[in-house]
């Protein structure tokens, strides 16, 4: 048993699951699951330029079969919205999870929002941890669901839930093999290329 934050148990969780591709864009109170699955073993995590970005990698090594953890903060899900729906309704190879880290109260935010109401209106399952154990399983469970239903899912935080700590079991990591590359649906419009 270990004491961990809940940011630290979502990256936890995400390791447990296999994942090996961590791409973020840093904000309160996001930041620290990225730069604590970044010291994992056996995987790539990298900062981007802002949150489209983050997920449209991450959207490109999922369908490439990794499974992949993308953080921000609730306004920058505002920011990563069109790939958020864009993935939602082209699909997923290996499992893509999105933590929306909220934070009401303002604590580090120039608003509140609810990434909720992103996760209803993208059609997207959303689980909402209530302590870092919930995080850690929340995550690992969140990658499965991704993978069976072909879609991307969100772990909504908050701040108390992002930077307070509680008692997590840890487990191993499963030993996820990425999955192949197979074209199974066109992207374009049927009519391209066409004179």
């Amino acid at each position: 048993m270990e004491l961990l934050s809940g940011n630290e148990a979502i990256a936890q969780g995400a390791w447990e699951a296999g994942c090996c591709i961590g791409v973020g864009y840093p904000g309160t109170p996001s930041t620290e699951t990225l730069e604590t699955f970044a010291k994992k073993e056996g995987v790539y995590a990298e900062w981007c330029p802002n949150e489209k970005v983050a997920l449209e990698v991450g959207v490109g090594a999922s369908a490439g079969g990794s499974r992949v953890l993308a953080t921000m903060k609730h306004v920058g899900v505002n920011v990563a919205a069109d790939p958020l729906f864009t993935a939602a309704y082209t699909g997923v190879n290996g499992g893509l999870v999105l933590l929306a880290a909220d934070d009401p109260g303002m604590h580090s935010s120039q608003n509140e929002q609810d990434s909720r109401y992103y996760a209803l209106a993208a059609h997207v399952p959303v689980f909402d941890p209530a302590d870092s154990q919930e995080a850690l399983d929340f995550t690992k469970a969140a990658y499965s669901l991704s993978e069976e239903f072909d879609t991307p899912v969100m772990i909504r935080s908050t701040v108390r839930i992002s930077h307070a700590k509680t008692p997590v079991h840890t487990g191993q990591r499963e030993n996820y093999q990425a999955k192949t590359y197979e074209k199974d649906r066109p992207l374009m419009p049927s009519c391209a290329g066409q004179n």
